[in-house]
């Protein structure tokens, strides 16, 4: 049976939307299959062993390199915390705890807690070394958002 305007027939219409239904379905399902980026308020406890995929896996990466005992480190926890929750999206943040992960802290040649590494797509981009006031720290940080 023809269609008035087209001169298709009825068959060759189904055959038509069948097709793109197919290729909306493969194109839904390859976007659903690619990984969702994880939005990050928090800092995250990072180990020796989850170090390396954790900078690769975010564009912008800041790691704190810490420990229990030290002062400087406690005075940076809870801006790292905040700086975390206000950047959110925009950077990751991590901790590592320089005593328990002594292999990732030697791998960076850290000599000094807290040291700040910066990451942007997996590299190494700076280094900040000390407490330092929310601002700069943030300021430091900002100059690597594109």
């Amino acid at each position: 049976m023809k269609s008035g305007m087209s001169g298709l027939d009825d068959s060759e219409l189904e055959r038509i939307k069948m097709r793109k239904l197919m290729e909306m379905m493969r194109a839904s399902s390859q976007r659903s299959e690619q990984p969702k980026k994880e939005v990050l308020d928090h800092p995250v406890d990072l180990t020796d062993e989850d170090f390396d995929e954790f900078v690769r896996s975010h564009e912008l990466v800041v790691v704190d390199f810490w420990a229990d005992w030290c002062m400087p480190c406690r005075f940076m926890a809870p801006v790292v915390k905040e700086l975390a929750k206000e950047m959110a999206g925009k950077v990751a943040f991590g901790k590592l705890n320089v005593d328990e992960n002594p292999r990732t802290a030697a791998r960076f040649g850290i000599m000094s807690i807290p040291t700040f590494l910066i990451f942007r797509n997996g590299k190494l981009v700076d280094a900040l070394v000390g407490a330092m006031p929310k601002q700069r720290f943030k300021a430091a940080i900002e100059r690597y958002l594109s």
